[in-house]
């Protein structure tokens, strides 16, 4: 197990849980609410495969990682993934971000600069705010993401097994998504814990990004569905592929929020090509 230490909770310390596979030109993946780096593993073989270093970590409170009472906020969720690729001396970077991912990898940049990142690809990104407010009319209400958090207090591992399904698209009637992966989506919720669980809902719903787009100044690639019942393309996308200075959106007609397993050869493909341009 390869970790390292981003700081200290009564007087232990916060270890963050990586994998780091291949080498060559670094890819760092950072990975949607409620999972772990387990989420792109599809990407990561694939890409590993083409000669390139495929590194993934656990954010805090979620997967192996330590399980801190606070810090799950994206300023911090960018602080730690700022200390792996500096631990790491990373140099001319991919930084690859799903959902909540999206918003580490914006505020990462947002906050840290891009001296280390070669480009960015943000994918069901939650970019520029979720959140309905009196700047973002299209946003969701509070309503949404309070319910959100009655469900993970009420019953986390019957809401999880429901949530899988819009996740995946697997209550579409053309779907066929496999029980496995549904299940592979209930049992990495699980093992975050559910601290993080709860207070990241926040932090993925209530941040706003809109300056932190702004100061992306490396080529990025938004790829979405059109079908995501998660994370809204119209109010995240769609917008914020106008805040990115040199950035380019790939829209997938029907795929759904968890793209990058059900539709993973043409991600793979979108990657691959985006990188080698």
């Amino acid at each position: 197990m390869k970790s390292i230490v981003v700081g200290k909770e009564n007087s232990k310390d916060i270890e963050i849980f990586y994998k780091d596979w291949g080498s060559g030109q670094p890819i760092v993946f950072s990975h949607g609410w409620p999972l772990s780096s387990d989420a792109w593993e599809d990407q990561m073989l694939f890409l590993g495969t083409q000669g390139f270093r495929c590194i993934a970590h656990d954010r805090r409170g979620h997967g192996r990682s330590s399980q801190s009472w606070n810090g799950n906020d994206m300023d911090t969720y960018a602080v730690d993934l700022a200390a792996l690729i500096e631990m790491l001396d990373l140099k001319n970077a991919i930084l690859v971000g799903h959902s909540t991912g999206g918003g580490e990898v914006a505020r990462y940049i947002g906050r840290h600069g891009s001296k280390r990142v070669a480009k960015a690809v943000l994918i069901s990104a939650v970019p520029p705010i979720m959140l309905k407010t009196d700047k973002n009319s299209g946003g969701l209400p509070m309503e949404v993401f309070d319910q959100l958090r009655k469900n993970v207090v009420t019953d986390r591992a019957q809401f999880f097994k429901d949530l899988a399904k819009p996740f995946f698209g697997a209550n579409r009637s053309n779907s066929n998504v496999s029980e496995g992966l549904q299940q592979s989506f209930w049992r990495q919720g699980m093992q975050a814990d559910i601290k993080a669980v709860y207070d990241c809902i926040k932090a993925f719903s209530e941040t706003d990004f809109t300056e932190d787009l702004k100061k992306i100044d490396v080529p990025t690639l938004l790829i979405q569905g059109d079908d995501d019942q998660i994370v809204p393309i119209d109010d995240a996308s769609r917008l914020s592929v106008n805040l990115i200075k040199n950035a380019q959106l790939k829209v997938y007609p029907g795929a759904p929020h968890g793209l990058c397993s059900t539709h993973k050869e043409q991600v793979n493909n979108d990657l691959l090509e985006f990188i080698k341009s």
